[in-house]
């Protein structure tokens, strides 16, 4: 049974998400387009195994989709609204300075 999830379950998971650089490097790819999971292995320059570990997290967190395509299995995102999400992400990101980290960074180990 599909529930709807709370605004701060859907931030969390995205966050889950964004927290590792070889998923956000596979939702920057299967932004661009569509991919089956060896094509994206390459790409990255990761083993398939630890791809594949990665694409089972971002299914889990509803970020992306499985398409059947033969005897392939094609993955792209789960909805074209995330794209447009990254870029405006990527955007702003972009807009801080990129030589600062937050205040707090020393003391509560975060940035």
């Amino acid at each position: 049974m599909l529930t709807v999830a709370s605004d701060i379950d859907v931030l969390a998971r995205f966050g889950r998400a964004l927290a590792d650089p070889i998923r956000c490097r596979i939702l920057l790819a299967l932004r661009q387009a569509p991919a089956y999971p060896a094509d994206l292995a390459d790409a990255l320059g990761v083993s398939r195994t630890r791809l594949s570990n990665h694409l089972a997290c971002l299914r889990d967190c509803g970020l992306v989709v499985t398409v059947p395509d033969g005897r392939r299995t094609r993955y792209e995102l789960a909805d074209e609204r995330l794209g447009h999400a990254l870029d405006h992400l990527l955007a702003t990101v972009v807009a801080v300075e990129s030589d600062q980290t937050c205040p707090d960074a020393a003391t509560k180990d975060c940035c």
